[in-house]
């Protein structure tokens, strides 16, 4: 007991002189808070912070995110990945606005009950807006504990996890609960790193087991990652003689949910590109295309795999597109792609399509 109160008085002490200076840290706003739990799901600080400024800016309440339309929440969350957050959060905004008077709920069980919030976001937003005495474990706190704890086994193994969870428990306070939770994702974020941490700088140093054992750094252990799958996929870029071009909307659940994109399919074994693109605009859109000029060969990688985009120049030779498996086809401008969410491989070629220029090329040449 006189160790663990030893840390909590060490980690408040230090996070009240090293705590980074964060907007929503000048806040007891619950819905802030929460919007920043959020947009730094897997995300960095200096990442997400122009995201977190952009949406308290459009939707300074709970009721105001909940009232915008879905494309704007998209809009705003483009390039920052992981949509189905952003989806989620929207989702999560109209049933605090329909069904907690536009409050976000007290307690960590009760936050766990919205779309999107886990046990980790609801620890965060209830400890640290209303003053619960609940723990977090995030990446940075699984770090922590497991090198202050010389923890052997993976930290990704669900029953260590828990363990986790427990250690986490033990150690937050009754008073600040919020302030001690902040500081030990802090002290990951900052000083216990994942490689070369700076034990010099800690305040837990001499009370880190991994530390005196020496074996700090090749802590936390994590289970073997599977191989990253590679796919291969070829785009259409089909344009109208007026120089718009065609895109699909694509459904509200799944990868990328709500977001528009130039159609296309999945390099199968033995395809050209040529024959891929033909089926995919037959299959996707009910249209026959001839296929022209390669635009661009984009690679972006996902949490779990990793995708080439083959991007060409397509021409209908007949049919009227139809939204097979998109849920809204649309025409657009190249000077109105500002207004609507692409997935960041899109932004990787849309540069290099025509400022408003038709298309050069006919089916028969």
């Amino acid at each position: 007991m006189r160790e663990t109160e030893a840390i909590r008085k060490r980690l408040l002490d230090w996070f009240k002189e090293e705590a980074r200076d964060l907007p929503f840290r000048r806040t007891r706003d619950p819905y802030l808070i929460w919007l920043s739990e959020i947009i730094l799901q897997q995300t960095r600080v200096d990442q997400g912070l122009p995201y977190y400024e952009r949406f308290a800016a459009a939707f300074p309440t709970v009721t105001d995110l909940a009232n915008a339309p879905e494309e704007a929440v998209l809009k705003l969350w483009e390039g920052l990945g992981y949509y189905t957050r952003a989806r989620n959060l929207h989702a999560a905004a109209r049933e605090i606005r329909d069904r907690h008077d536009g409050k976000l709920p007290d307690t960590a069980r009760l936050l766990q009950m919205l779309p999107g919030v886990g046990r980790y976001t609801a620890g965060a937003v209830a400890s640290i807006a209303y003053g619960e005495r609940v723990p977090v474990v995030d990446g940075n706190v699984k770090r922590v504990l497991a090198r202050l704890r010389q923890i052997a086994d993976p930290v990704d193994d669900p029953a260590v996890e828990e363990d986790l969870w427990a250690i986490a428990e033990e150690l937050v306070p009754a008073r600040h609960p919020g302030e001690f939770n902040q500081a030990m994702m802090e002290l990951g974020a900052r000083v216990c790193t994942p490689r070369q941490p700076r034990c010099d700088a800690c305040p837990l140093v001499d009370m880190c087991a991994a530390r005196m054992a020496g074996v700090a750094e090749s802590l936390p252990v994590r289970r073997a990652k599977k191989e990253v799958p590679q796919r291969e996929m070829v785009v259409a870029v089909i344009q109208r003689a007026d120089g718009c071009y065609l895109i699909g909307k694509r459904p509200s659940e799944g990868l990328l949910g709500g977001l528009w994109e130039f159609p296309g399919g999945e390099l199968l074994p033995g395809d050209s590109h040529q024959q891929a693109l033909q089926r995919a605009c037959r299959e996707v859109l009910n249209i026959d295309v001839w296929v022209g000029g390669l635009v661009a060969c984009v690679r972006h990688a996902y949490t779990h795999f990793k995708v080439t985009l083959n991007v060409y120049r397509c021409d209908i030779i007949q049919g009227e597109p139809q939204p097979n498996e998109h849920t809204e086809l649309r025409w657009i401008a190249p000077d109105d792609f500002d207004s609507v969410p692409f997935p960041k491989a899109n932004h990787k070629f849309l540069t290099t399509l025509a400022p408003s220029e038709p298309d050069l090329f006919s089916a028969g040449e």
